[in-house]
């Protein structure tokens, strides 16, 4: 803390700001140290870090139930603060700025989702919706809902969205089978799909950028 005042939020380690929100250690090892053993078990991955719930960190001796909501609380607002910088580059001009935008969103979660982002004809956002949820290893695709909420904001365009908890960014081939089949019922609203990106961990698969589209 100390050191936080007197040279700022950027002098200090990831450990040393876990340190700080765990606020104690043990008898054996202090609160750096036990920040430390955290993060060493994520391998010093912040988005890892993310993705345990307070059972899993309740399992490090010296963090409770109480020290654990702490943790998840603030990498929660990190995560929303990152989302809210996303939301404030409203024009969509690449593959990154798509991720950018959905990553805060699907990124640490342990089942699939499937979303919608909606577009103007200057690929300025109108409009985002998530049209399903699933398990571990796939989701069901609602074409309609997608369609339909496409035309209810009379969107000219819109870019797919959904995660691989599996942290594997390569697409199935269900995953090609119905960005082709929504493409096509696109075509015939007169919307273009812009792209699917999958959200994998800290990387992503463009469909768009490989040429798929």
């Amino acid at each position: 803390r100390e050191k936080l005042i007197s040279k700022g939020t950027t002098a200090l380690s990831d450990a040393e700001h876990l340190a700080i929100l765990i606020g104690s250690g043990t008898k054996k090892e202090s609160a750096v140290e036990l920040a430390k053993r955290l993060l060493q078990s994520v391998s010093n991955n912040l988005d890892e870090l993310g993705r345990l719930d307070i059972n899993a960190l309740c399992r490090f001796r010296g963090i409770g139930q109480a020290k654990a909501i702490t943790i998840i609380a603030a990498l929660e607002l990190g995560r929303r603060r990152k989302l809210q910088e996303a939301l404030s580059k409203v024009a969509i001009k690449s593959s990154a700025d798509a991720f950018n935008l959905f990553h805060p969103l699907v990124a640490d979660i342990p089942h699939e989702e499937f979303w919608v982002l909606l577009l103007n004809r200057a690929n300025k956002i109108i409009g985002r919706e998530r049209t399903s949820m699933g398990g571990v290893s796939g989701t069901v695709v609602d074409l309609k809902l997608i369609l339909k909420r496409a035309l209810e904001v009379l969107a000219s365009s819109i870019i797919l969205c959904h995660n691989h908890p599996s942290g594997n960014d390569k697409p199935s081939e269900h995953d090609k089978q119905i960005t082709q089949k929504v493409k096509q019922a696109c075509e015939l609203l007169d919307i273009s799909l812009l792209d699917h990106i999958i959200v994998a961990g800290s990387s992503y698969f463009s469909f768009s950028d490989e040429g798929l589209l």
